[in-house]
């Protein structure tokens, strides 16, 4: 992938190849960042999902994951004070996590510790930077399953 305008439409499968090649860079910009925090990316990922109370079922499909692997990490950032759990107030056996004021202090550290992240950006004029957040927009939606494309 260069860094040049393209005059032909590319095809689902380049489409697929980019969108993968900047996710997984994003994603070990977001990791390496992370572990100078003492966190795993699942641990930083789900400060991220947490930022109103949220049910730990619904952090388990935030994060893609089961409920017994959402305990043990939201275990560890309870222990780190970087997150509370509580039972919601209608039904007890609901269990609802929130990020702390530290666990806020820390997820913003380490978004602006990704140096490679920052970079790509600043590197971008405002109508791109318009354009790759609208798109985000649209395609994102459609990805996680909420709602239907337009034909």
């Amino acid at each position: 992938m260069g860094s040049t305008a393209t005059t032909t439409v590319p095809t689902n499968a380049e489409l697929m190849e980019a969108l993968a090649a900047v996710g997984a860079a994003y994603f070990q910009d977001f990791a390496a960042a992370a572990a100078r925090h003492g966190l795993s990316s699942s641990q930083a990922k789900a400060l991220g999902a947490v930022q109103e109370p949220v049910p730990m079922r619904a952090l388990a499909g935030r994060l893609g994951c089961d409920a017994s692997n959402v305990t043990g990490i939201v275990d560890r950032l309870e222990s780190l004070g970087l997150a509370n759990r509580a039972a919601a107030a209608g039904d007890r056996r609901v269990k609802i996590v929130v990020i702390t004021t530290e666990g806020r202090e820390i997820l913003n550290r380490i978004r602006s510790e990704m140096a490679r992240t920052h970079q790509a950006f600043e590197a971008m004029t405002d109508e791109q930077r318009i354009a790759l957040h609208s798109i985000c927009g649209q395609v994102l939606p459609v990805l996680a399953g909420r709602t239907v494309a337009a034909q």
